[in-house]
């Protein structure tokens, strides 16, 4: 059940930072590099290492595809930020975002077994950036990139798609999206009402709701019956020529019937609400949600606080609420997707991360939940239920194979093994270093 004292709520939700504050300089840091294989006695450096080394580097030479298969390679991406608009504290420079980054590493590889590199660049350059990945790319087999301020997130993702062979994945955009729609579906599965006939609001048109979009057009969900509305309110065809090209392209698809207002009007009549917006609350008011239509769905993802609290939205007729906190049932957390998804095109050797491949990964994480049972304050599986991300990574590995995208393409019985193996170490590196007390317990 939601909690409805606000002070205690606002309380309990600065307990973690004040733990962080105690914990970094405790650990310095949250990742580290360890070793991948035995050494049984100094002899072994000769493999390892010089002499033996040359051997291995002269096939690679021959035969670069050899580098996955010689090397980490196949199991490593970087994490790039260059710390323009880090969680809700927005540009605070690429050494204060680093704690975000290694926090993602950490999910990375507790979650699906991937190593992830954090690299917060010193530069706010599209160019240089670009020029950065490109020098990188040897060295990793893909490329996460995370919290770069909007509109240059757009182009740089195209950017390094289009000029890169290796996997690049945009988590604010693509990862958001892709859970979002899950809990979207399953949500809808409660109500009863289908994904191609409800009228969707989607309440700021930043990058999440820009992928949401471009996710609802592949599962046939006609844009028409969308509306978008951004600060100043609905995208509408009076406004269309002070609009930026990304909130263009949004408005191009949406709205057919050119209504026009702020919030309110747009959730008049709507079946479901998709802000990723601005903090709360307030920002979306409860005798709006009472002018949305019955059953009605509302995600109030801005962080820390949603853009309502759930218990109005409750209160004023949703029948379900998603937040993206953790103290409130229904959270549609990022980080059931992004661990899984990498794991899934890295154990296939996806050379792209298609939009197509993000919808299998959204429909295997509804239906890992669905066959659990789901209500209305369960609506996505929790990151404790660690077999949804086998389930996931296998949707999207198949996915990669099924669209020709896959260069390693594996069946089914050797994908799961594989896909299995790794995300258990993950989980089994962290438990042993801690009974080794490698890892201190605070």
């Amino acid at each position: 059940m939601y909690e409805r004292d606000v002070e205690k709520l606002l309380k309990k939700a600065q307990k973690p930072s004040e733990d962080a504050m105690i914990l970094h300089p405790f650990y310095k840091g949250k990742i580290q590099t360890a070793p991948k294989v035995p050494v049984r006695s100094f002899e072994d450096f000769a493999i390892w290492y010089t002499p033996g080394v040359a051997k291995v580097c002269q096939e690679i030479a021959k035969d670069r595809e050899k580098v996955y298969e010689y090397t980490n390679k196949e199991n490593t991406i970087a994490i790039i930020s260059d710390g323009t608009r880090i969680l809700g504290l927005g540009d605070i420079g690429p050494e204060a975002g680093l704690p975000v980054m290694e926090g993602k590493a950490l999910l990375f590889k507790y979650l699906g077994g991937v190593d992830a590199i954090p690299l917060c660049v010193g530069t706010t350059q599209i160019e240089e950036t670009v020029q950065f990945c490109k020098w990188l790319s040897p060295s990793i087999a893909g490329i996460n990139l995370e919290d770069v301020e909007k509109p240059k997130c757009f182009a740089l993702l195209k950017r390094l798609q289009e000029e890169l062979s290796i996997p690049v994945f945009h988590d604010d955009q693509q990862g958001t999206a892709t859970i979002t729609l899950a809990g979207l579906i399953n949500a809808l599965r409660i109500v009863g009402k289908k994904i191609d006939e409800v009228k969707i609001a989607i309440i700021g048109a930043g990058s999440a709701n820009y992928a949401f979009l471009r996710l609802l057009e592949k599962v046939n969900v006609d844009l028409g019956n969308t509306i978008v509305c951004d600060s100043k309110g609905i995208l509408t065809k009076e406004r269309a020529q002070t609009l930026d090209e990304i909130s263009k392209q949004m408005w191009v698809k949406t709205n057919k019937e050119n209504i026009s207002g702020g919030i309110e009007e747009a959730l008049r009549g709507a079946d479901v609400c998709i802000a990723y917006s601005k903090s709360g609350p307030g920002v979306i008011k409860p005798e709006w949600v009472k002018a949305m239509n019955k059953d009605a769905i509302v995600f109030a993802g801005a962080n820390p606080v949603p853009e309502i609290w759930p218990w109005e939205a409750k209160e004023a007729g949703a029948k379900i609420v998603a937040t993206g906190r953790s103290d409130f049932p229904n959270q549609v957390n990022n980080s059931l997707g992004f661990p899984a998804i990498f794991r899934g095109v890295l154990d296939v050797r996806a050379t792209k991360v298609t939009d197509e491949m993000c919808v299998a990964a959204a429909q295997a994480i509804a239906d890992f939940a669905y066959r659990k049972g789901i209500h209305e304050e369960y609506i996505v599986p929790t990151m404790e239920e660690d077999q949804v991300y086998v389930e996931e990574a296998m949707a999207v590995a198949k996915k990669a194979i099924e669209q020709g995208v896959a260069q390693k393409p594996l069946s089914d019985e050797e994908l799961r093994k594989k896909i299995e193996e790794r995300i258990r170490s993950g989980r089994i590196m962290e438990r042993v270093l801690v009974n080794a007390k490698i890892i201190k317990l605070p």
